[in-house]
């Protein structure tokens, strides 16, 4: 059994939601206007020149303090309000083309984000994937946040989570993809047997060149509900706002030809 990877930030969806999540929770109180603020501008710094490990513990640290005690139950009902006109309408076109390949093709289709799984698993049950990988945010007996993560799926965790849920389930990786557009994701990238850059930041992009990796720009955002079957999903957990603010924050040619989206 194959399977193919997908990033979610700039690679599923066109960019980071902060600003998005933000106001809800500015409207409920949970935070400042002047960290809406700050979220927006570090969304416009992800855009432009991604992230690089030292600014994304930056951000994540910052955020996980600010949400401690957060109540999970509140903000699961914020974002299950908001999730839907937050993230359906970044989707790009390219992927979802990329995902009916790779379903016409036999393969699973997982998404694999250092955003929560609180946000992640209902995107994917959203897009109709077959699973999804994401960090795990640790919660008090009380039901609220600690501000501390127990699972940080990010750089060579990714990769590791793939090679556990690989071995689980049977996949072959060297005949599996994956696609992301930060170096950060080189680890998940290489543990494939088609790593594929998408949108790629300057030292990604340096290294598919050098490695011989497929290159492909995605362009074109869409409604999710112009192109499947809409689902609301069900938000089990408020760890999705923690996550969208922290991060603003080889396919087998005998079976799948590559395929250039332009």
């Amino acid at each position: 059994m194959e399977a193919a990877f997908f990033d979610l930030d700039k690679t599923v969806i066109a960019k980071a939601s902060i600003a998005a999540f933000g106001r809800p929770l500015f409207k409920e109180g949970l935070i400042s206007r002047r960290t809406v603020l700050r979220a927006a501008m570090q969304q416009l710094i992800f855009i432009r020149f991604g992230a690089d490990e030292e600014r994304l513990n930056k951000v994540r640290d910052s955020m996980l303090d600010l949400t401690r005690g957060w109540d999970r139950d509140q903000v699961s009902q914020i974002v299950r309000e908001t999730l839907i006109e937050t993230i359906e309408p970044l989707i790009y076109a390219e992927a979802l083309d990329l995902m009916d390949l790779h379903r016409q093709a036999g393969d699973k289709i997982y998404i694999i984000s250092a955003a929560p799984e609180e946000i992640v698993r209902p995107l994917g049950e959203l897009l109709g994937v077959d699973g999804s990988l994401a960090s795990r945010g640790e919660i008090d007996d009380l039901g609220c946040y600690t501000g501390k993560m127990e699972f940080y799926c990010y750089g060579p965790n990714k990769a590791i989570a793939i090679e556990q849920l690989a071995t689980e389930h049977g996949i072959d990786l060297a005949n599996s993809s994956a696609y992301s557009d930060s170096a950060t994701d080189i680890p998940m990238l290489e543990i494939v047997g088609h790593g594929v850059a998408v949108n790629p930041d300057k030292v990604l992009a340096a290294t598919a060149l050098e490695r011989g990796w497929e290159i492909l720009n995605f362009t074109k955002p869409v409604r999710i509900r112009d192109r499947v079957s809409r689902r609301v999903p069900i938000v089990t957990g408020a760890v999705a706002v923690i996550g969208v603010l922290a991060l603003a924050a080889a396919r087998s040619m005998r079976r799948m030809p590559k395929r250039r989206i332009a």
